[in-house]
């Protein structure tokens, strides 16, 4: 040990002092060895250095550099002994794997030993375990990297504050606010937030709380902007930091003022909806009664705009509707109400007037501006409406009795020739009840099933074989007895009720049909018909298949009937459902073709089996050359289109030779049979 001291002791005190010196090296947790200049030999190591590298304290005295530690590494730390030995104190740290296959990492410290005149005489070598605090700092270094590459990526903006100054903050920050980082460094985060929402977000951070809440901060350029904020505090050892995430919620809230404005309003026109009306409706009668004034509200329905739906189709319709809005929110003054309850009716409430008289002022006006030309789809049209008017006080001081009382006049006025204006009349009651006695009476028909369905045979004019059938409904009506479809179809529409019924003739006339060719019978399909109302609002391709599978019969054997105007209306989506339900096998056809806006282009577009011919041309046939000129064409253009064609209404010997000689495919009519019930089919189908 005397090569580590620059003066020699004497040797008494050199021996404990070796002792200690070695008690001392042994002890401490670190590797300690000493190596001399000129060969780098090991003049000392301890315990643990030398079992390290696989040697014992005595093996490894006199060994150098690199037969104390191996090859490998050697070569790995050969850079920084020529450094040591150049006299620079030297630290690394490198990865050493131990005999037993274990990675640990190390920490070198290669100290040079000097004597009083400053020459080297070897260099002490301090090796120190630090794989604990590596992993420990490299899960810490890759934590950071984690949050880093979070803030970088995130739209959503990070701020570190402590004590309301903040301290860092995110890319994300910077979008947000509009500020640069090194500009709201420093600054208190409440800065930021308008003054109204201050207290609350002092308060939030005060707690610690850790839940989401709203503020609005203010942009740099001065606009604000509703944000989500939530806080999460960070423990330190000398100060607690706080993280805050703030979420731009603009999008969120603009959905949410359009969903409000959707619940309020009419979609396709944007005026004020019925719920929207019934509620403003209420807050005005009630400042009238303080005020001492009177409130109108005129119901306003437009006459014959079903036309323009079954003839120009519903784009057209809808366009029609957006320009009346548009011409009645002109009509009236900005304190009145105007709102769109459904279809075409509408309703104006006049506010603040001193007669009567008043409200059929605006009633003329509004007659006037609706008998200008409207333009729709290039075309001139001409649009009346019938309207009925309620005045409070007088005719009834509740919302829903008012407008009851506008809605029963309109109908009076509808009564009186349409495009006119009616004033409400106690009277006129009697009328509104028969009509909620006719939708009761229905309801009642549709909870008991209370239809039932006749059938008409179509058959082949080549052969006069049974090609198929028509499904037609009747109401067995409890104080008129049996009623035609002509009597409640429409009046169900307009009252929501078609679709139970429709499901129910489907249901039924493939239930009946599968049983008949259970029994040997009628191996042909039957025709359902579908109104346009039926056709948007329900998923029809998913009722078929439903109704099929439980019924059990084959798709084939099962026609939807559609009029034109159906084909108009929102070519995307009819196209689709049509395509839906040709996949599913079942047919296709086009009932009263002729009647509507016959285009040649959508029955090229549609999958389309068979036209129909409306009876109204078949019924003065052949003495009618129009007529017969009429047929011709239909049954040319269906052939041209690989269509079958289907004449109704067929009453005469005549007109069956007629349409035999036009090349008209299948005929159905009296002629034939009239619509029979169930019991009356299968008498005619049996042998």
């Amino acid at each position: 040990m005397h090569d580590l001291t620059v003066d020699t002791p004497i040797s008494g005190h050199r021996s404990s002092s070796d002792a200690l010196l070695r008690l001392i090296a042994d002890s401490i947790p670190a590797l300690m060895a000493y190596f001399d200049r000129p060969g780098l030999r090991c003049q000392f190591a301890n315990q643990g250095y030398a079992a390290y590298n696989g040697h014992s304290v005595e093996s490894i005295i006199g060994l150098t550099v690199q037969e104390a530690i191996g090859d490998n590494a050697w070569r790995a730390i050969q850079p920084y002994v020529e450094r040591s030995i150049q006299g620079e104190r030297v630290k690394y740290m490198r990865e050493q794997t131990l005999p037993n296959g274990e990675t640990r990492m190390i920490e070198v410290n290669l100290i040079p030993h000097f004597d009083s005149h400053q020459e080297q005489l070897g260099s002490f070598v301090l090796i120190t375990d630090i794989t604990d605090r590596w992993r420990a700092e490299s899960t810490v270094r890759q934590s950071e990297e984690r949050m880093r590459k979070f803030t970088e990526i995130t739209e959503e903006a990070i701020v570190f504050h402590r004590n309301g100054l903040i301290t860092d903050g995110n890319d994300a920050l910077t979008r947000l606010t509009g500020y640069a980082l090194p500009e709201v460094l420093g600054l208190s985060i409440f800065s930021f937030i308008n003054p109204e929402s201050r207290a609350l977000a002092y308060e939030y951070t005060r707690s610690g709380r850790e839940i989401p809440y709203e503020v609005t901060i203010r942009h740099k350029d001065g606009h604000a902007i509703p944000v989500e904020v939530v806080g999460k505090t960070m423990p330190q050892l000398h100060a607690d930091y706080r993280i805050v995430v703030v979420r731009d919620i603009t999008a969120r809230r603009q959905a949410q003022e359009r969903e409000t404005f959707l619940a309020l309003h009419d979609t396709l026109t944007q005026l004020p909806n019925r719920r929207f009306l019934m509620e403003q409706l209420g807050t005005l009668l009630s400042m009238a009664r303080r005020r001492k004034s009177m409130v109108a509200v005129l119901f306003i329905n437009l006459d014959h705009f079903k036309t323009v739906n079954d003839s120009l189709g519903h784009h057209a319709g809808d366009q029609l509707l957006c320009d009346v809005a548009e011409r009645l929110r002109h009509s009236v003054r900005d304190t009145d109400l105007v709102a769109r309850l459904s279809g075409d009716e509408f309703v104006a409430v006049l506010t603040d007037i001193h007669s009567p008289e008043d409200a059929a002022l605006v009633a003329d006006k509004l007659l006037d501006a609706m008998r200008s030309v409207f333009t729709v789809d290039h075309l001139p049209l001409t649009m009346s409406p019938s309207i009925g008017i309620s005045v409070s006080p007088g005719d009834d001081n509740t919302a829903e009795g008012l407008l009851r009382c506008a809605d029963t006049a309109m109908h009076y006025a509808k009564d009186s020739g349409r495009g006119n204006r009616q004033f409400y009349q106690p009277g006129m009651n009697v009328r509104a009840t028969d009509v909620l006695h006719q939708e009761r009476l229905l309801r009642e028909a549709i909870a008991n099933n209370a239809f039932v369905l006749h059938y008409q045979p179509q058959i082949s004019l080549a052969d006069g074989s049974l090609q198929g059938f028509e499904a037609l409904v009747r109401w067995r009506h409890p104080e008129r007895g049996l009623v035609g479809p002509d009597e409640f179809i429409t009046f169900s529409e307009s009252r929501g009720l078609i679709t139970p019924i429709g499901r129910w003739v489907m249901h039924e006339a493939c239930r009946q049909l599968k049983a008949w060719q259970d029994e040997g019978l009628a191996m042909v399909p039957v025709a359902v018909n579908l109104s346009a109302l039926e056709f948007r609002q329900r998923d029809v391709a998913g009722e078929i298949a439903a109704v099929l599978h439980a019924t059990g019969l084959a798709p084939r054997f099962l026609e939807i009937e559609l009029t034109e105007s159906v084909l108009m209306h929102h070519t995307g989506q009819v196209l689709e459902t049509l395509n839906a339900i040709k996949t599913l096998g079942v047919g296709v056809t086009i009932d009263d073709f002729g009647t509507g806006y016959s285009s040649l282009a959508y029955l090229k577009r549609y999958p389309i089996d068979k036209l129909k011919i409306d009876r109204s041309f078949v019924m003065d046939t052949p003495q009618s050359a129009d007529d017969v000129a009429i047929v011709t064409a239909i049954i040319q253009m269906g052939h041209s289109l690989q269509l079958k064609t289907v004449a109704e209404g067929v009453e005469t010997t005549d007109q069956k030779d007629l349409l035999h000689r036009l090349g008209c495919d299948l005929v159905q009519g009296f002629l034939i049979s009239a619509p029979m019930d169930a019991q009356a089919a299968h008498r005619w189908l049996s042998p």
